[in-house]
């Protein structure tokens, strides 16, 4: 392509060929195109594609799909999905790659944001949970359309119709996306929720409003149940709270009599795995409702509703163990700190983002923490998500 044509290409534009090159955080590739950066989703590293673009709206990079491979990587497979693939629904990233492979690329994704953002230089493997690759997915959000279940396409608004078979990465138990929004009003998009429980429960949620099922579900994890609000907070995939308490557990080997901290505790899932193993815990959590609920969860633990930033000037001023498991977003630079200066022992954090993660172990380093162990799971599987575990203690 002419470099002329290049400066004014629009979304729609089939470019190439287009050498891919690195995965990067986001569920993309990075290639270049006459010198201009390209992120490139359905593509794998050192594979050559046409590129559609998708977004020409930045000076420095593009965004988009690779529609033609003219030189394939040994592990790039047929999606099983119909509807993953360039310009469909936007929830499958790496559909087209064999399992093992997206394990190592979302490996690779985490070892350069830590390495970037942290200063650390970490093997990292990324874990495979049990029951496979498909029929994991607990809670699933929906676009009901003129009659039909819908996904939204990657960065638009634009709808693509879900298999009539059903997303294949939700749980079986969950009822037909497209006989519910059959019964709805087909003059308007309606935002429809499925969510289901341990049991195979289901709660439907037309509009935010519950419809059909019981409006708070219970959960089974740590050999206990847990009452979750529907539309609250709660892993989806079914093994994820386990193991992700049982390397947090592991990590701490908390002791009987110390005192701990889980910050956005939800409905006190860590807080009840800790305050079992004798730790005098108190959680933190914005969401109200999901405060009330920890409460039931977790009698013997104390529970209090606000924003961790703000509640934690008037926590004690020492800890024995903190847990961090924030938003996507991060803890940031106040509880980061706020944290450090108690002195805690140990320190999990929790992260579903790497970059998130990055930055505030960057800033624990800083305080005087450096990391003792880091676990990556694959909790999402057919994605770019990854959620780790990292452990932190004094330097």
């Amino acid at each position: 392509m002419a470099e002329d044509a290049l400066v004014t290409a629009a979304p729609g534009t089939v470019v190439g060929p287009v050498d891919v090159g690195a995965v990067a955080h986001g569920g993309h590739c990075v290639g270049r195109l006459e010198g201009r950066v390209v992120f490139v989703r359905h593509a794998l590293p050192g594979e050559t594609v046409r590129v559609r673009l998708t977004d020409t709206s930045h000076d420095r990079f593009w965004r988009g799909d690779a529609v033609e491979v003219l030189r394939a990587d040994p592990a790039r497979i047929t999606p099983r999905c119909p509807v993953a693939g360039p310009g469909m629904c936007g929830g499958c990233d790496f559909q087209h790659a064999d399992p093992s492979t997206q394990r190592e690329l979302k490996a690779s994704v985490v070892r350069e944001q830590l390495s970037h953002l942290a200063g650390l230089d970490l093997d990292v493997v990324v874990e495979e949970l049990p029951g496979g690759m498909f029929g994991w997915r607990t809670r699933m959000a929906y676009v009901a359309h003129s009659g039909r279940s819908a996904m939204r396409v990657h960065r638009s608004n634009d709808l693509i119709d879900v298999p009539s078979e059903g997303c294949p990465l939700a749980v079986p138990a969950q009822p037909d996306p497209h006989a519910l929004a059959a019964a709805l009003p087909d003059t308007d998009e309606h935002a429809l929720r499925v969510v289901t429980d341990w049991s195979g429960t289901s709660t439907v949620m037309i509009d935010g409003v519950v419809t059909q099922g019981p409006q708070d579900l219970v959960e089974h994890a740590v050999e206990r149940d847990w009452r979750v609000d529907a539309d609250g907070f709660w892993q989806v995939h079914p093994h994820a709270a386990d193991t992700l308490v049982g390397a947090v557990m592991e990590g701490l080997a908390p002791q009987a009599g110390e005192r701990g901290f889980d910050l956005y505790c939800g409905v006190g899932l860590f807080a009840g795995a800790l305050s079992a193993a004798g730790v005098q815990m108190w959680g933190v959590e914005v969401d109200r409702r999901a405060i009330e609920l920890a409460g039931e969860n977790v009698p013997e633990a104390r529970f209090t509703a606000g924003r961790v930033d703000r509640l934690l000037r008037r926590m004690p001023r020492s800890t024995d163990l903190v847990v961090l498991d924030p938003p996507r977003t991060g803890a940031g630079k106040d509880v980061v700190d706020a944290v450090a200066d108690r002195n805690p022992r140990a320190i999990a954090y929790v992260a579903c983002d790497p970059a998130a993660l990055g930055r505030d172990l960057g800033r624990l380093r800083r305080q005087g923490y450096e990391l003792s162990s880091l676990r990556a799971f694959d909790l999402f599987p057919n994605t770019h998500h990854v959620e780790c575990v990292a452990i932190c203690v004094p330097a």
